[in-house]
């Protein structure tokens, strides 16, 4: 007997309002989640629960559980499947969609702000072509830890709501325990989803989809001269700033595909990702990334590359002629270079205590990067560590420590120093400002695996929830933490988890 998803009324409310339920039909396909056997809550993001007006301990009961992992529809949802297209590691797909995803509907939070609510891994829709629809718990709880820790970390991102098991195995390598998230996000509108209507030359799907991405994310640009241009530019702004965070922190997305750059400018689609330990620009952690396309250096030019496809899928918007729109695009485009570089080289500035602007500020912050990769130091330790120094010289003893020839170090420091005595101020401030963009904690390899390992394997959460408080806390000194790196004998490699 096949289960079916029941819909019945509750006691668990959403605030729902279902605008891309509005949208046309060939947008999505109608379908409710696949049920599972015996789902049982792993983690409830309480605090997030309340942030969108929703209530945690009606999430946490046996009705809340069941909405949680798809066996229950809740009152006012409208589930659907989203097409997309996108181009996977440069070649295009014409169609993609969500294959083991639904979009619940859309909720209302209290301060006006609206969010989807998407069950991740709730089986087979239309668009899976040959995939199961499901998750292993593995992954889902890798992407409710990154997630999360990069929202403390203040980079814009989708968060985890909840977590559960479903009770049944899936097939992977092995067999696998399977799992459900349920994913926040202002919207899960990406360059694939504007790939997918000008694949199929529809300048009608586009206005549209134009139209709902500027009312839900740009409504500035409504009363643009041109709305297409406006969203365009604000697009490219948003990107060029979170991938300048992604830089500033050392984070890998691992699989920046069109389908996984979101119209938002948040971070999305959280597979092969993993923070960088010791500095290398030609980081890849990715198993399936074999040319080192969405390496750590190549995150800033990958994006750009993203966007041009962004113009590409509009440009029968932008303007009548082609030549015109053609050049409109490249106007637009040639702003990202400059966005990203303000964003990522304001920040480097930050992360080494120079807030003002000043001639050689980049050659010197880029020659503490150019000793960091020649000499393995690890990228988060340094900086952290930098600003003890930058308060005390005593503090150099710990920053040198982290380089294979600590000479290195100290001849670069001499530099920063005196660049640190142009720039005035006081000392223990200064400190106090890098410790505010330098984090103390990140969601270091080893420690997410051997959580994960922990969950999967003997269905301990207690590594999870230990790690899962601690960088989420990511800018407080933590004498308890473990911050070190893992093993550089043992190449940390990670997988996309579909």
């Amino acid at each position: 007997m096949t289960l079916e998803a029941t819909r019945e009324g509750g006691t668990v409310r959403f605030p729902f309002d279902n605008s891309y339920a509005r949208l046309p039909d060939r947008f999505r396909a109608r379908l409710d989640p696949t049920p599972v056997a015996a789902p049982r809550l792993l983690r409830l993001n309480a605090a997030l629960a309340e942030r969108l007006g929703l209530d945690p301990a009606a999430l946490a009961s046996e009705e809340g559980v069941q909405i949680l992992a798809g066996n229950r529809v809740p009152e006012g949802a409208e589930p659907l499947a989203a097409a997309y297209a996108g181009h996977q590691f440069g070649g295009f797909s014409p169609q993609l969609g969500d294959g083991r995803a639904i979009l619940l509907g859309e909720v209302v939070a209290p301060d006006g702000k609206r969010f989807d609510i998407q069950l991740k891994g709730s089986g087979r829709t239309p668009f899976s072509r040959s995939g199961d629809g499901r998750a292993a718990v593995g992954p889902v709880l890798r992407e409710y830890l990154v997630s999360e820790a990069m929202a403390a970390l203040g980079v814009p991102t989708t968060r985890a709501l909840a977590a559960v098991s479903t009770g049944q195995a899936v097939m992977r390598e092995g067999p696998l325990p399977g799992g459900v998230l349920t994913r926040v996000a202002s919207s899960h509108i990406r360059v694939g989803t504007f790939q997918y209507f000008a694949a199929r030359r529809d300048v009608e799907a586009l206005r549209v989809l134009v139209d709902h991405a500027i009312a839900r994310h740009y409504p500035e640009a409504a009363s643009a001269p041109s709305p297409a241009r406006a969203l365009l530019e604000g697009v490219v702004a948003r990107q060029a700033a979170l991938v300048g965070q992604w830089m500033l922190i050392g984070f890998i997305h691992g699989v920046m595909n069109t389908d996984n750059t979101s119209i938002s400018g948040e971070t999305i689609d959280y597979g092969p990702c993993a923070f960088m330990d010791a500095y290398d620009a030609s980081t890849v952690f990715s198993s399936i990334d074999h040319g080192g396309r969405y390496a750590y250096g190549n995150q800033p030019g990958i994006m750009q590359w993203n966007l041009a496809r962004l113009a590409e899928a509009v440009l029968p918007l932008l303007a009548d002629d082609d030549d015109a729109a053609v050049a409109v695009a490249q106007e637009i485009l040639a702003g990202y270079a400059p966005a990203f570089e303000a964003a990522y080289l304001g920040g480097l500035r930050a992360k080494i205590g120079l807030p003002g602007d000043r001639a050689g500020d980049h050659a010197l912050a880029g020659d503490l990067l150019k000793a960091m990769a020649e000499n393995g130091a690890d990228f988060t330790l340094t900086f952290r560590r930098l600003c003890r120094a930058a308060e005390d010289e005593a503090g150099d003893a710990v920053v040198r420590e982290l380089f294979a020839d600590p000479a290195a170090y100290d001849a670069w420091a001499v530099r920063w120093r005196e660049r640190l005595v142009e720039e005035g101020g006081d000392s223990a401030e200064r400190a106090a400002a890098m410790r505010a963009a330098n984090p103390a904690v990140i969601p270091r390899n080893h420690l997410v695996e051997a959580a994960l390992e922990a969950a999967v394997q003997r269905d301990d959460l207690a590594p999870f929830e230990a790690l899962l408080a601690s960088v989420t806390r990511p800018f407080e000194d933590q004498p308890d933490a473990d911050v070190a790196p893992g093993s550089p004998e043992q190449p940390y490699m990670t997988f996309c988890g579909t």
